[in-house]
């Protein structure tokens, strides 16, 4: 990866009670949140699952589907459910960085015959902001979204705006389509905590989708957190201690990605032109707190940095043209060092 600048997060805030009796209640909102958006979105569990796991660890996902498997519904719920501010963006080849983050514009005084700029906000500045199909426009729109995502500020005519806490992007990608887009940089991947792959439902779950008969209206959806909440659980989150065999299993895993790394295995050299950054390091360790979290787990382990590996590492990998052509996929290679590298 050519991005190796590591974001160092704020210092956690001062909470008025422990972090462990703040976090107490999470398993059961998660498992609310859960069952209201299930009214709506059928078979995506993980996936929202994850998307919670981002949200709480300050991050964004990349969410990779075929059309039709319920992406847009799926983000429209969550922020329904979680009771956030949400805008969309249809990204198409003719969008320009202005619409993402606004504009200024010469407006007149018609008391005084004053003129002045005046600055109208653009989508990005919202809680949950979905990206849809964000490969289908130029890299000069798509790199607007950069300084949103990692720095939470948007800049237009020489002004820093702040964006309003929690702020998360859920961009979409349609992995079949490729004419008339552009591959997102890997400088950009590199932004998105996860990877999530949006895969068809189960025989059971599309039987249930056709017998309904009907779309279940998003308003049915009820909110189980209030934005402070979000906050609160995130702010308890960050605080969620870590032992250092974790921090050393994750930094293992991450370095046996690289080729030129002396813990690489032989056929990590042969599979893989770009191993991960060690942002990804970092990134299985926040998750984790998070996962742990919401499993009622008040310390990480080695098993959460084991499952979000996936997610994580799959779009911070590129494989070598002998990976593609003995059909290894970045999921393989990765489940792969999980069964090699040490816990």
């Amino acid at each position: 990866m050519n991005e190796t600048t590591v974001a160092v997060p704020p210092p956690p805030p001062v909470l008025d009670e422990h972090p462990a009796a703040v976090l107490d209640g999470l398993p059961t909102k998660v498992a609310q949140l859960q069952a209201e958006i299930a009214r709506v979105v059928v078979g995506q569990e993980a996936s929202v699952e994850a998307a919670l796991y981002a949200l709480f660890s300050r991050g964004h996902c990349l969410l990779v589907g075929v059309p039709g498997l319920a992406k847009t519904l799926l983000v429209r719920a969550l922020a329904r459910a979680l009771e956030l501010d949400f805008k969309r963006i249809q990204f198409t080849p003719d969008l320009m960085p202005s619409d993402i983050t606004g504009t200024e514009i010469l407006q007149e005084d018609i008391a005084t015959g004053q003129r002045e700029f005046v600055f109208i906000r653009g989508p990005v500045f919202t809680q949950i902001l979905l990206a849809d199909e964000i490969n289908r426009t130029p890299p000069k729109t798509q790199a607007a979204l950069l300084e949103a995502m990692q720095e939470k500020t948007v800049t237009v005519a020489g002004k820093v705006y702040q964006l309003e806490e929690p702020f998360m992007v859920l961009a979409t990608q349609n992995p079949i389509e490729q004419e008339g887009t552009y591959p997102l940089p890997e400088a950009q991947l590199d932004r998105f905590l996860f990877e999530l792959l949006i895969d068809y439902p189960t025989l059971e779950n599309e039987r249930g989708l056709v017998n309904q008969h009907s779309f279940t209206p998003l308003e049915k959806v009820q909110p189980v957190l209030a934005r402070e909440e979000v906050l609160r659980f995130r702010d308890a989150i960050a605080q969620i201690p870590t032992a250092p065999n974790v921090v050393d299993y994750a930094v293992r895993l991450v370095r046996a990605t690289r080729p030129k790394d002396a813990s690489a295995p032989d056929y990590i050299k042969r599979w893989i032109r770009w191993g991960a950054s060690p942002r990804a390091s970092q990134y299985l360790i926040v998750a984790g707190r998070a996962r742990a979290a919401v499993q009622g787990r008040f310390n990480v382990a080695c098993e959460d940095v084991a499952a979000l590996a996936p997610l994580v590492l799959r779009h911070r990998m590129i494989r070598s043209f002998q990976a593609d052509a003995e059909g290894k996929s970045t999921d393989d290679i990765v489940e792969q060092l999980l069964n090699e590298v040490p816990r």
